[in-house]
């Protein structure tokens, strides 16, 4: 058994990035309504589950996974649409989660796994070898009778801890991933698990997918777990996720910026919230672009006719409304 504090040590470089989070999470906080916003939010829960799966070898694209949500019949393997469906059933439940309890923990993957693995919702029995999506073996797990009291010790480091939480969320990660405490689907819970603690730091988490810049950067993700495992402590793979929760926030602000009135004009602004849309969105109606834009049905009207108009969007009857999408949908 180890020490109950795990291994890291605290950096400059982790003090400056902790300080940088923060600012970006405040300016996130001022200039989103995440917590009003359900179609940013849902855009944005989309991509957090593409990612996260991504990494796993799930074969859906973004628009296959946003078909699958919305009810869609999707040509896929039946496994990965299982995977997809999971996903967002335990990441829907997120905020009913106890970042620190074992049962939840288990209920997650449970939930997560359903269908899909022998041991769902259970530690596993048998020894594991940890590979990289390549399979190249990172590590041996540990033992399995050992499993369960360091998943515990884990938990209860993480609840008692004085570190911050950005940075004890990745320590978090890193340990998770390294007891392997699951037969399959650690990564995905050891990613969820991250998000369930940093939303409990600011609620603004919930809704950021950080999981899609580990899929970008995917490669560098595996490097940082690496030199972690050779050096016997997280410090790298700290660093690592540290630069990946900021790259996401920048990348959030960047785009709330360049929608603010002083840089773009009202049109394009208003062109820019409706791709997202449709992004996850097989068309957009006019409640949709009322509740996007901030503007009246007749309004609402106005910027949809101009845009078929100037050949941008096509209209269309769905389900006796009229209905817009792009044109190569």
């Amino acid at each position: 058994m180890r020490n109950k504090k795990p291994p890291f040590e605290i950096t400059n470089q982790m003090i400056d990035q902790v300080a940088e989070i923060a600012e970006l999470v405040g300016k996130i906080s001022a200039a989103f309504s995440l917590s009003t916003n359900p179609t940013l939010r849902r855009s944005n829960r989309i991509r957090t589950i593409h990612g996260s799966l991504a990494i796993e070898q799930n074969t859906l694209s973004l628009e296959q996974v946003t078909a699958v949500l919305n009810g869609k019949h999707v040509l896929a393997p039946p496994k990965d649409i299982a995977e997809v469906k999971n996903a967002y059933e335990i990441y829907e439940r997120l905020d009913k989660l106890d970042p620190y309890s074992v049962d939840d923990l288990l209920t997650a993957h449970n939930i997560m796994t359903r269908g899909l693995v022998e041991e769902s919702g259970m530690f596993r029995t048998r020894p594991v070898g940890v590979v990289d999506c390549e399979g190249h073996i990172l590590h041996f797990g540990t033992l399995p009778q050992y499993v369960p009291d360091l998943v515990m010790e884990l938990l209860d480091w993480a609840k008692n801890s004085k570190v911050h939480m950005l940075i004890r969320s990745c320590v978090f990660h890193y340990e998770f991933e390294l007891i392997h405490p699951f037969a399959d689907g650690n990564g995905r819970v050891g990613r969820l698990w991250h998000t369930l603690l940093l939303s409990k730091w600011n609620s603004a988490f919930a809704w950021l997918p950080v999981e899609s810049i580990i899929h970008d950067r995917q490669q560098e993700y595996y490097e940082a777990i690496n030199a972690s495992n050779g050096a016997g402590e997280s410090t790298v793979f700290i660093e690592f996720m540290l630069s990946a929760i900021k790259a996401s926030l920048i990348d959030a602000v960047n785009t709330n910026d360049e929608m603010s009135d002083g840089k773009i004009d009202k049109v394009t602004l208003r062109w820019h919230k409706i791709q997202e849309y449709l992004k996850t969105h097989d068309y957009i109606m006019n409640a949709d672009v009322r509740e996007l834009c901030g503007v009246s049905a007749a309004t609402a009207n106005r910027i949809l006719a101009s845009f078929v108009a100037e050949g941008n969007l096509i209209k269309y009857h769905e389900g006796g409304h009229w209905a817009y999408r792009n044109h190569d949908k």
